[in-house]
C-alpha cells in the first residue's frame, strides 16, 4: 500500500544562499583595496544551505583571518556578520553596513 507525501512537507527548511553581483563587486572591492595595501592574499567563496561566506586568508594556509557570511532566516530575510576566528566583530541587515567595520579609523594629526 503507498501513501501521499506532501512536496512542501519533504523540501530543505533553507535553501542555498548566493551573493549577488552588487554584494560581489562590493566584497571584491574591499578585498582589491586591502590587496594593493599588502594586508590579504587570498579568499573564499563558499554557498552552503542557509549561508554564504566569503572568507579572507594572509596565506593560503592559514585560517581565514575574516569571514564575511550572510545569513537567511527562515522568512527568507537575510542579515550579514563579520568574523575573525571564533569572535563575532559585529552584524547588520546590509552589507554595506557590515564592510563599515573595514573602513579606516580617522586619527588625530598633530
Amino acid at each position: 500500500m503507498s501513501t501521499v507525501t506532501r512536496l512542501a512537507d519533504r523540501r530543505p527548511s533553507h535553501r542555498t544562499v548566493f551573493f549577488t553581483r552588487t554584494e560581489l563587486n562590493l566584497l571584491l572591492s574591499l578585498y582589491s583595496r586591502r590587496v594593493s595595501a599588502g594586508e590579504w592574499r587570498d579568499y573564499a567563496i563558499d554557498h552552503r544551505r542557509g549561508l554564504a561566506a566569503f572568507s579572507v586568508f594572509r596565506h593560503s594556509r592559514d585560517q581565514a583571518l575574516y569571514r564575511i557570511l550572510k545569513l537567511e532566516d527562515a522568512d527568507r530575510r537575510c542579515h550579514y556578520q563579520v568574523t575573525a576566528g571564533p569572535r563575532r566583530l559585529g552584524s547588520a541587515s546590509s552589507l554595506r553596513e557590515a564592510l563599515r567595520l573595514f573602513e579606516p579609523k580617522l586619527r588625530l594629526v598633530t
